[in-house]
């Protein structure tokens, strides 16, 4: 999975071949075969273990009795530190998300990191402290900015410490705050 997660993020998805992930991977194609059917079914295995990993790591250390904001900020705090630590799988799951590469039921999927930003954004507009908008959309509008920032700073755009995380947090929460 590793050698295909480097060649999407290297050459783009329509570029990786069998051939260039047996060699990268350093595998034959029997060995290959006995796992994947074909192109779509590896793209989306690997986008469902990005996706679990992405949910496991940003849910370490997350404490459910804190108030709406502290929880909103301590998982979107947790994505940055995910994006910065894991900037390949970060990248793949925002540029391919929406791929066709990707089969709609693992496209759809919800780790437990989404679950819980769902209940809190919910959890935020029945105590009036949270816009009253679809939860789905309040959602992709936070990890979107959070995304593109982390995208931004791998990009070489700009620096990304501290100060700019702590602007990209604020810039979230008054994003859906009443």
């Amino acid at each position: 999975m590793v050698a295909t997660l480097d060649l999407i993020i290297e050459e783009g998805i329509q570029s990786v071949t069998f051939p260039k992930i047996f060699k990268r991977a350093n595998v034959g194609s029997s060995t290959f075969y006995n796992y994947y059917n074909n192109k779509e079914e590896l793209v989306s295995e690997l986008y469902k273990s990005v996706l679990i990993h992405m949910g496991e790591v940003i849910m370490t250390g997350y404490d459910p009795n804190l108030t709406i904001y502290e929880r909103s900020r301590g998982i979107l705090r947790r994505m940055v530190d995910y994006g910065l630590s894991f900037p390949k799988e970060i990248l793949f799951l925002e540029g391919y998300s929406d791929s066709p590469y990707i089969y709609e039921e693992v496209r759809n999927m919800m780790n437990p990191a989404m679950i819980e930003i769902f209940g809190i954004i919910e959890e935020g507009q029945r105590q009036g402290i949270v816009n009253e908008m679809d939860p789905m959309f309040c959602c992709h509008l936070i990890k979107g900015m959070v995304a593109t920032s982390i995208r931004g700073y791998l990009g070489g755009k700009y620096p990304f410490g501290e100060e700019q995380i702590r602007q990209t947090l604020d810039a979230c929460w008054r994003a859906i705050k009443v």
